[in-house]
C-alpha cells in the first residue's frame, strides 16, 4: 500500500509564499516522476508541476516565474513553493506520483487526498 501525504496549504494574502510538501510512504521500489496538479471550482484539475527523478521539472506557464518545483529521492517528498501567490491560484492542490511497488511490477500513478490553498485579501 502506498500513501501521498500531502501537507502546507492554506489561506494566504495576495502577493504571499506558501511551500507545499507531499510525502509518499509505503511499499516503494521506486518513484518516477512526480507533480502537482491543481482544481479550483468549477474548472478541471489542471498539472502545476512535475519533476522526474533525474530533476528535470515541466512547469506551467501560468506559474512559471513564481513556483518551483523540488524533490528529497532520500525523503520521498516533493515539494511546491509557491510564491507572488495570486487570487487565481485559489484552488485544491493535488500531490500525484508515478510509483513501482515491486520490481517486476508496472509503475501506477497515485494521488494525495488534496490540500486547499486560498489567496484572499
Amino acid at each position: 500500500q502506498v500513501q501521498l501525504v500531502e501537507s502546507g496549504g492554506g489561506l494566504v494574502q495576495p502577493g504571499g509564499s506558501l511551500r507545499l510538501s507531499c510525502a509518499a510512504s509505503g511499499s516503494i521500489f521506486r518513484i518516477y516522476a512526480m507533480g502537482w496538479y491543481r482544481q479550483a471550482p468549477g474548472k478541471q484539475r489542471e498539472l502545476v508541476a512535475r519533476i522526474d527523478n533525474g530533476g528535470s521539472t515541466n512547469i506551467a506557464d501560468s506559474v512559471k516565474g513564481r513556483f518551483t518545483i523540488s524533490r528529497d529521492n532520500v525523503k520521498n517528498t516533493v515539494y511546491l513553493q509557491m510564491n507572488s501567490l495570486k487570487f487565481e491560484d485559489t484552488a485544491v492542490y493535488y500531490c500525484n506520483a508515478d510509483i513501482k511497488t515491486f520490481w517486476n511490477s508496472p509503475s501506477v500513478k497515485y494521488w494525495g487526498q488534496g490540500t486547499q490553498v486560498t489567496v484572499s485579501s
